[in-house]
């Protein structure tokens, strides 16, 4: 199914369920780990290199959205959470930790697996993408986004952690700087990300970036709402090579 195999990481307690989704993936050519808890998947992160994550929020110990958080303060490794929770609620709080996606169990197996597949084909053909647009650099307020590296740092050169949702709104958002987006424009400039977007994903969304780039969140200066219609950008910026 892909060019190269890809490691998948999946942190589940339960034995069927995780011995379903391991083989699954093994039959389509994966490389599956699987881990029971949070520090099972800690040394298993350690010791391979992980290209997504698979994780149930029911866990012993630490519960998936508590390992969900320590992940995002330091990586931005995509993750797709699954559970028996179907409370709209626990969509919107992993959605505003970091999540990638969210299936609801019993999980539907071919469907998990297109989205893993699609998560992983965006972070792979994200970054060519927007080096042939010719936007493999932009700088703004004293911010720099790569898109190549898919990174942000800030004026002292440390390194800010953004999902790729996150990312992929911001970059879409300094590219369009000055223009006024509907909710609805910006979601078709997040592209592949499987979750079941809508206009509460963008609030959702642009409310994290606020809070990382923002001097003052709740006085935005450089995302901007727009009562009525959506969101402009008035970061000021400087295109790089």
């Amino acid at each position: 199914m892909m060019g190269l195999r890809k490691t998948i990481l999946i942190v589940e307690d339960e034995p069927t369920s995780m011995e379903a989704m391991a083989a699954y993936f093994e039959i389509e050519n994966y490389r599956v780990i699987c881990a029971t808890d949070g520090e099972e998947m800690s040394r298993a992160l350690d010791r391979h290199l992980v290209n997504l994550i698979i994780l149930d929020l029911r866990l012993p110990g630490k519960d998936g959205l508590t390992l969900l958080r320590e992940l995002r303060s330091k990586s931005d490794l995509p993750v797709i959470v699954v559970s028996s929770r179907s409370d709209e609620i626990d969509h919107i709080v992993a959605l505003e930790i970091g999540a990638d996606d969210y299936l609801d169990k019993p999980v539907n197996l071919r469907e998990l697996l297109v989205r893993a597949h699609n998560i992983l084909r965006r972070c792979a053909g994200q970054r060519s993408a927007m080096h042939e647009n010719g936007t493999a650099r932009i700088e703004f307020d004293g911010w720099e986004l790569d898109a190549d590296a898919r990174s942000l740092t800030d004026h002292r050169g440390a390194d800010i952690h953004l999902t790729g949702a996150e990312f992929d709104l911001l970059h879409h958002l300094l590219r369009r700087a000055g223009s006024v987006l509907s909710r609805e424009q910006l979601l078709e400039g997040l592209g592949e990300h499987s979750w079941s977007l809508n206009d509460r994903t963008i609030d959702v969304l642009v409310r994290r970036l606020r809070s990382k780039i923002e001097c003052d969140p709740k006085r935005p200066r450089m995302i901007q709402t727009v009562r009525g219609i959506g969101y402009v950008c008035r970061a000021g910026q400087k295109r790089s090579a």
